[in-house]
């Protein structure tokens, strides 16, 4: 039997997750519609250098991911020892030990991530790409690189207060960054204050100075927290090497398979990018309307993991089953709502993307049989989503990676390919693809969770 108030737990933890996804993808929403401003093959070329530091990006960020959980687990195990919901002191030494070891892995990560990028940028022309997409998304390329360090500091600090319960100074910090990087963009781009107008490359510095402005103050309001300044400990140079192990371990399954799922998107975008610059800004523009309602359940996703983590460290595994079933009901109703919008008001959603274009008949047609695709696609991605975070918090990471393999790259990929290029469905081919490679990885690792609940290891750790 489920408490009643572990709606409210979810939504406590998920809505400050989801409220900052939200809005850090407000900031590339910006930056699409700024990319409007200056043509059809900039919303391209720049859309496509956004998906690949996405690729790079979240595979750097599955590496801290686990930390939460870490932190989450060990907390749950001090209060469990102490009965009156505070921390024993071994309590708080692992965190703080969790917290060195993660910015020192943070820093490793994302310098081979940046180094990554850049021969991303380098390898377009053997990735099918027209010289005219390529030409304009080397340049932002470049500029995002150097931002992936503060960014996975900041997810470092993320995990931190988020495996501590305390997420929502967070929130604050990055709606406040949406402002700053649309003026920074109006800066860089349109050439404000008499600055020269850098184009594309504008946009990518603007996310680079935001992450590293975004870093610095959430540092300062963590150390402000009475709760987490007290525990916060920058001194990755001290970081137990056993500890870093750990979160390697944990980490590897995680960025693997969040770089399988943002793969399965890249490949999607690298075969519209062979049907030319209306397919590729067309999917562009919808992808990123799927990508904000995503976020919403990442935020569901990751707030259920940590709950999940918790309980099973004091030892309540009765109550996980409960905590992902209204796990569900929150992700779909909002789904659902927003499924509605794309049905009554597509042009609504479509326009504010197409800039000074909106006469191309073209890319608003493709644009609009493509939202019918996105409505499905937010359900099966979504699912596997929720289902790979439930997975996570009772201690399986190596499961969703396996999984996903297998639902993205022997379902996904060769469906795509079928149908878009083999059966000539062209774009709509192509997501219908990746509707039916999210659906059978939902199914595989939904699979493995209940699995996973019917015979816990009773030496599980929370991850």
């Amino acid at each position: 039997m489920i408490r009643r108030n572990d709606y409210r737990e979810i939504v406590a933890l998920a809505a400050p997750l989801a409220g900052i996804q939200l809005a850090q993808v407000a900031s590339t929403t910006v930056d699409l519609a700024m990319m409007g401003l200056l043509g059809i093959e900039a919303v391209a070329a720049g859309g496509l250098a956004l998906l690949l530091y996405n690729q790079v990006r979240t595979m750097c960020v599955g590496m801290v991911t686990g930390v939460g959980n870490l932190v989450a687990g060990a907390v749950g195990q001090g209060e469990k020892r102490t009965g009156t919901g505070e921390l024993d002191e071994p309590a708080r030494a692992e965190v703080r030990g969790y917290v060195r070891a993660a910015l020192a892995v943070a820093t490793l990560t994302a310098v081979a991530g940046a180094l990554a990028l850049c021969g991303l940028g380098l390898a377009l022309a053997w990735l099918g790409q027209e010289p005219v997409v390529r030409d304009l998304a080397r340049p932002i390329i470049w500029a995002l690189a150097p931002g992936l360090i503060p960014m996975l500091w900041l997810n470092v600090l993320r995990q931190y207060a988020v495996g501590m319960r305390r997420a929502g100074s967070l929130l604050r910090v990055t709606l406040l960054s949406v402002g700053v990087n649309a003026g920074l963009n109006a800066l860089f781009v349109l050439g404000w204050c008499g600055l020269p107008k850098l184009g594309l490359a504008g946009i990518g510095l603007s996310t680079t100075l935001v992450q590293l402005w975004t870093c610095a103050v959430y540092l300062a309001t963590v150390r402000r927290d009475p709760v987490l300044g007290e525990l916060l400990s920058l001194r990755a140079w001290r970081a137990d090497r056993t500890t870093m192990r750990r979160i390697t371990t944990v980490g590897t399954p995680i960025s693997l398979t969040y770089g399988a799922e943002a793969a399965v998107t890249s490949v999607a975008t690298l075969l519209l990018g062979g049907l030319g610059p209306a397919a590729l800004a067309a999917s562009n523009i919808v992808n990123q309307l799927a990508y904000i309602v995503y976020q919403v359940n990442i935020g569901l996703s990751q707030g259920a993991s940590i709950l999940v983590s918790r309980t099973v460290g004091q030892g309540e595994w009765v109550r996980v089953r409960g905590i992902a079933r209204r796990t569900f009901t929150l992700g779909f109703g909002f789904m659902t709502v927003v499924g509605g919008c794309y049905v009554l008001f597509p042009d609504a959603v479509l326009l504010p993307f197409l800039g000074s274009h909106r006469a191309d008949t073209s890319v608003l047609a493709t644009a609009s049989t493509l939202l019918w695709f996105a409505i499905a696609q937010q359900y099966c991605k979504g699912s596997q989503n929720v289902c790979i975070g439930l997975l996570r918090g009772i201690g399986n990471t190596v499961g969703g990676l396996r999984n996903t393999l297998i639902g993205y790259f022997l379902v996904g990929v060769p469906a795509m390919m079928l149908f878009g290029y083999g059966l000539d469905w062209r774009a709509p081919g192509i997501w219908l693809g990746l509707c039916l490679g999210f659906g059978a990885t939902a199914a595989l690792v939904w699979r493995s969770f209940l699995r996973g609940l019917r015979a816990p290891s009773p030496a599980a750790v929370p991850v």
